[in-house]
């Protein structure tokens, strides 16, 4: 018989075991924040809107599953459908984690799937776009179904008072391994002749080594997370999985304010997505960009993320959580507006405008992040975060689908682009609305000072 390692319910007690969890959980961002950059952010885009140009037909047009797609719509598209997949994956593992406790073996299926899937995109060639197609969809979906677990670790091991700091800390390694890896891009890809390489296989190379950074580094936060001992339940986790989450939908009426900060969340935040995964195509496709000048650009933007995301976490502290969030919606405003008229070919303004993404983005979804885990009723992390994972990735379909029909309808990036303010306005007066502190207690959880 082997023995139980997991711990009882609830959050770690012992504040040297508290600090190790914490330790191992940053490393999760530090292994999958790679593919969102590399990946989403700079190659991915570009390199599948090119493939997808060479398999299209004189006026344009991919015709998948014989629907006609433009081109350069292929990709927004491609990441609508994966958010969708996961809408239907996400309530499923949440339900199946916490009536199991068992989120450890769920979080190292999914982040094993979306690491294998993207280190599949080194066979991305030629006119092969429904492969890249597919193979985004996989690691999209596998990346959202991952952070729903990840995300449930956070009210187990941060006391209330910690969690804007660890969370903080935990966009902070994302960020920095980011822009480790894109210094390594920058210098393959840019020196790729000497390396005997094609601009292509560079490329190629670039993807695929974020699948395998991915998967190497999951390896800490599974030796070092601990699995939780729940009460058994009568019903088979995944059996019951959407049964379950009909529950935590009404058990969610039940506290109106959190889901009145999740419809705030799902909006802004959706905004925000769409930014980062529609930033290069924008920029190489818009303004005529080099690819080097993007990923320098993107360089800039997780360097001064890190930064970002510690300093508006020492902001929370003073101000709240909720204000600091305010003002950063506003900033995400007014760099879409600059954005917009941005001029083509002055990669100096864009870099100042990547520069003042940087210093609102980490800092913006690690204090959504904190915020939400205290409204969160004890026992039901993995159920209440597979929702706000929803709001993350799961729901942010919308920004990219807009985007999309806006460049299909009027072949204007800059007319995609400056639809997405809409996300950021109405997201701030929801969020100005809430009453937090309430929301909190009503969660039953202990309000912090300063939230």
């Amino acid at each position: 018989m082997t023995a139980d390692t997991t711990e009882p319910e609830g959050h770690t007690a012992d504040p040297a075991d508290r600090r190790r969890e914490q330790r191992g959980w940053y490393f999760y961002d530090f292994a999958c924040s790679v593919y969102s950059t590399s990946v989403v952010t700079v190659f991915l885009g570009p390199y599948l809107t090119s493939i997808a140009k060479a398999a299209a037909d004189a006026d344009g047009f991919v015709h998948p599953l014989g629907i006609p797609v433009r081109a350069g719509s292929l990709f927004a598209y491609a990441v609508s459908v994966s958010i969708l997949v996961a809408v239907l994956v996400m309530p499923l593992v949440g339900a199946a984690a916490d009536r199991t406790g068992r989120k450890k073996p769920l979080l190292a299926a999914s982040a094993y799937t979306g690491a294998a899937a993207t280190a599949g995109m080194f066979f991305l060639s030629g006119d092969r776009y429904l492969l890249g197609a597919f193979l985004l969809i996989v690691a999209n979906a596998s990346l959202a179904v991952s952070m729903v677990l990840y995300n449930a670790y956070l009210p187990q091991i941060a006391e209330p008072d910690e969690r804007d700091a660890v969370s903080s800390r935990g966009w902070a390694f994302g960020y920095t391994s980011g822009a480790l890896v894109l210094v390594l891009n920058l210098i393959l890809y840019s020196g790729h002749e000497s390396f005997g390489l094609t601009e292509g296989a560079a490329v190629r190379i670039c993807l695929a080594s974020a699948g395998l950074w991915w998967g190497a580094f999951t390896l800490v936060p599974l030796r070092r997370l601990r699995d939780r001992h729940v009460q058994p339940k009568g019903e088979g986790a995944v059996g019951g999985g959407w049964r379950q989450l009909m529950a935590t939908l009404r058990d969610m009426r039940r506290h109106p304010l959190t889901l009145s900060f999740l419809l705030a969340y799902l909006i802004y935040n959706d905004g925000v997505q769409t930014v980062i995964s529609q930033a290069s195509i924008y920029g190489s496709e818009e303004l005529g960009l080099e690819q080097t000048t993007l990923i320098t650009a993107v360089l800039l933007v997780q360097v001064l993320a890190v930064a970002g995301a510690l300093g508006m976490g020492r902001m929370a502290r003073s101000y709240g959580a909720k204000r600091v969030i305010l003002g950063s919606l506003a900033v995400w405003t007014l760099i879409l507006a600059a954005g917009y008229f941005l001029p083509a070919d002055a990669p100096v303004a864009f870099f100042f405008l990547a520069a003042a993404i940087g210093l609102v983005l980490g800092g913006s979804q690690a204090l959504s992040r904190s915020l939400f885990s205290h409204l969160v009723p004890r026992g039901k992390e993995a159920e209440y975060f597979s929702a706000y994972e929803m709001s993350d990735r799961g729901l942010s379909w919308l920004g990219p689908l807009v985007f999309g029909l806006a460049y299909q309808l009027t072949g204007s990036y800059r007319d995609a682009i400056i639809s997405l303010v809409i996300f950021f306005a109405a997201g701030f007066v929801l969020l100005a609305r809430v009453p937090v502190r309430r929301a909190v207690a009503a969660a039953g959880n202990p309000v912090p000072e300063r939230i």
